[in-house]
Parts: C-alpha cells; structure tokens; sequence
C-alpha cells in the first residue's frame, strides 16, 4: 500500500477543516474513507468506541494523530485519508491534534511492515506538521510525501503494488 497512491485513488486528502471536538475529527478523517468504500460506516464507530475504552492510542507524536481500528471492524481494502484542521482539537489525554492520518489496514502485517514506515518517513521531515498544516492543496501533500521517500525507513519496502 503506497501512501500517495492511496490518498489520490480515494480522493481522501481534505485541508482546513473545523471540528469542534475530537470525535467530529475523526469523523472527518474517516468520512473519504467511508465516500471511496475503503472502509464501512461502523469502522468510525470502532475508533471512537476503542479510544474511549484504552484512549487515543494513535496520537503518534505531537499535533499528529493516526485513527485506525482493527481490521475487522469494516476495512473493505487498504486506504488512507489525511486532514489537516484550522485549530486543534484535544483529546482525552489533554493533546493536541491538527493533522489527521486515518489508516484502514486489511491486516496487521499491512500495518506495521508498510503503513507506519511510510508514516514515520514523512513525520520525520524537518517540520513536518508545520509544513502540513501549511499545505494548501492536495498536491502541496503529495509533494511532502514524495519528499519522504528517500527516508531509511522505506528501505526495501515495495511501495509500487
């Protein structure tokens, strides 16, 4: 699963957006998940019912945040979506988030072998969440990421199927 790929074969990249809570966020990030039919309606509801059982384990680093749910929870295919919000909004734990990352992986494996490198590889850029929150149109986010693929994290991962 190629990240840039993924975000221009689901139309899922959407910037400056409002949300008033946490919740309304991560439905933003997952609503072009659910248009492109990557994932069902009840994944959403996965998310929101595992965040406030074990918290939001998918704020990665800060400003940035990851939802995702387990596979079976009504990921059709491996897509990702990304948004970006005019303010943050806080989480349970007190962090904030102004870039959102929704990831619907088929399996585990996807996940953790090919998902969060490329993840790693673009919040590794100097700056990274200033410069994505500065992005102005979905080619402005694709050029961050095609910035990232020279990241050793990418290192022998085939990003082409």
């Amino acid at each position: 699963m190629n990240l840039k790929q993924a975000l221009t074969e689901n139309n899922s990249i959407r910037l400056g957006l409002s949300a008033s809570s946490w919740q309304e966020a991560v439905k933003l990030a997952i609503d072009p998940l659910v248009e492109s039919g990557a994932v069902l309606p009840e994944y959403y509801d996965a998310i929101i019912e595992s965040t406030e059982e074990y918290g939001p384990y998918y704020i990665l680093m800060p400003g940035m945040a990851m939802p995702h749910a387990r596979p079976e929870a009504g990921v059709k295919r491996d897509a990702f979506s990304f948004i970006t919000l005019t303010e943050p909004v806080t989480f349970s734990d007190g962090k904030e988030v102004t870039v959102l990352l929704a990831l619907a992986a088929t399996s585990s494996q996807i996940h953790t072998s090919v998902a969060i490198p490329q993840i790693i590889a673009l919040f590794e850029l100097e700056d990274s969440i200033a410069r994505l929150e500065a992005c102005k149109s979905e080619e402005e986010v694709l050029a961050l990421i095609e910035e990232s693929k020279n990241s050793p994290y990418l290192e022998g991962l085939d990003l082409e199927s």
